[in-house]
């Protein structure tokens, strides 16, 4: 699940925006994601049940087991398809500067390399074939990752003492909002909620629900979630970070996103230089190969059967459709002018508005269809506007993404009491008991009472950064709690 989710977003555009802004990224990523989660058991295991009882297999077959309406489930296969493009898109991107900066190939050519790489297993694959690929590419990543930042650490004295020489010539890294004062406070909660609607709207990740061998694998995949969260993202913020005592030694970087890059040719030297960028290779195919292969399956369950009367496509076109996908991917890659983070918050958005309809459709015990698509149209509509006025449209310090899911979030509440008269959901006293108890972590994440300060500091690190470790800690702690209120521990345990 966590290399699924991984991309060329977590290793080339953390670490590039760990050397523009500093280390206020790191709690938007870590403890941020690690919140989401909750997702894994809030909606995750009951779309596992739901799965296993119908043999559902795309998100939009869920959507139409639950609002019975052909329309809304096109709609949502549609979004989901739409939005995963861009997001497709900066894994090419991401490939090109690696291999530009490996072997000085035009980043055109990298990005087609890695598509096509990419192509020939996921079509001679299927989902059992991906997941395993994805476990190694993960570990890899992992592995080659925490020598990368070994390595430059040790090259400017060690972890602690090197921060300490970053942070003696631009202390503002070790702050908020940022060196570039771009995280304030309204921004870091943007970040916050964003991630937890929209992560769990990943095609990727929503069929991963499905495939889980019990509940209490999706259990433990949540209690581990948070420390995997924190340790991943530690790693390419750290090293941008650090890239600054490169700069200072007179070298330039041209490009934020390719500061990992520069910095392991720079000084891991040809050969451990290649191999660790191949952790970053490894990041972006775990997630690339998982989206193509779901998209695929949407089209052939969801998107076929308009244009034919047989109920599923045949293999041949799933694999069709994967090649013209990637395609489109890597057209985007090329010819874009944005960096991979103005890109993937369009996506992430898109992806976001769907949340509500699977939310509320899965614990409303009523759920109108009227309300899901008003509640994507409205949706949409909004990131729209934002995508093609984004100046006259306002998002009152937020990123657009708050009032879209602000929006979303009441047009279906809205259009479901004006129908239903009265709301009727389906919420046991113990989850809203612990929907509390994660609702009060969520609020003490918004720190800004400790906005402006860095130190003290510990082993290098600015006492807030520990603060959030922390927070990650009593999540996991009461996720432990909240599932043996939902007697699953012992399946954990099992």
């Amino acid at each position: 699940m966590a290399a699924t989710n991984f991309s060329a977003f977590t290793v080339f555009t953390a670490s590039g925006i760990g050397f523009s802004h500093g280390m206020a990224f790191f709690p938007i990523m870590a403890f941020g994601t690690g919140f989401m989660a909750i997702t894994f058991w809030l909606i995750g295991s009951k779309i596992w049940v739901l799965g296993k009882k119908f043999d559902l297999v795309t998100p939009s077959d869920l959507i139409h087991h639950i609002y019975r309406n052909r329309f809304l489930s096109i709609l949502f296969a549609m979004v989901m398809i739409v939005f995963t493009v861009p997001y497709l898109a900066i894994q090419p991107m991401a490939g090109g500067l690696v291999f530009e900066e490996l072997f000085g190939i035009p980043k055109v050519w990298g990005a087609v390399i890695i598509t096509g790489v990419i192509l020939i297993y996921t079509l001679r694959g299927g989902l059992k074939a991906i997941a395993w690929t994805d476990v190694f590419q993960g570990l890899l990543m992992l592995v080659l990752m925490t020598a990368a930042l070994i390595i430059v650490a040790n090259h400017f004295g060690g972890l602690s003492a090197a921060f300490e020489r970053v942070r003696s010539m631009s202390p503002e890294l070790f702050s908020r909002p940022g060196a570039k004062g771009a995280y304030t406070p309204g921004i870091w909660f943007s970040w916050m909620l964003l991630w937890f609607f929209c992560d769990p709207m990943f095609p990727q990740l929503f069929q991963r629900f499905y495939a889980g061998r019990n509940p209490g694998s999706l259990a433990r995949t949540m209690l581990a979630y948070p420390a995997i969260c924190t340790v991943v993202f530690f790693l390419p913020i750290s090293i941008g970070i650090l890239g600054h005592l490169y700069v200072s030694s007179g070298n330039a970087v041209d490009n934020p996103e390719k500061i990992l890059p520069i910095l392991m040719t720079s000084i891991g030297g040809p050969f451990m230089g290649t191999l660790i960028l191949a952790g970053g290779l490894a990041a972006l195919m775990s997630t690339m190969d998982s989206q193509l292969l779901t998209v695929s399956s949407i089209f052939t369950r969801d998107i076929y059967p308009l244009f034919s009367h047989k109920r599923e496509a045949p293999a041949i076109s799933g694999r069709i459709f994967i090649v013209v996908i990637a395609l489109c991917g890597l057209a985007l890659a090329v010819l874009s002018q944005s960096t991979m983070l103005e890109i993937v918050k369009h996506a992430f958005t898109g992806l976001a508005v769907l949340m509500p309809s699977v939310l509320f459709g899965l614990y409303w015990k009523n759920p109108r269809v009227e309300s899901a698509i008003s509640s994507i149209l409205a949706g949409q509509a909004l990131v729209v506007a934002y995508a093609i006025f984004p100046e006259s449209t306002p998002a009152f310090g937020f990123l657009p993404a708050v009032p879209i899911i602000l929006v979303s979030v009441g047009v279906f509440l809205g259009v479901q009491i004006i129908i239903e008269k009265l709301p009727d959901l389906s919420i046991k006293p113990v989850s809203l008991t612990y929907g509390i108890i994660f609702t009060v972590i969520f609020i003490l994440a918004m720190d800004f009472w400790n906005w402006g300060k860095s130190g003290p500091f510990v082993f290098g690190l600015p006492y807030w950064t520990w603060y959030f470790i922390g927070l990650s800690l009593i999540q996991t702690v009461a996720m432990v709690f909240w599932l043996h209120k939902n007697k699953l521990m012992k399946a954990v345990e099992e």
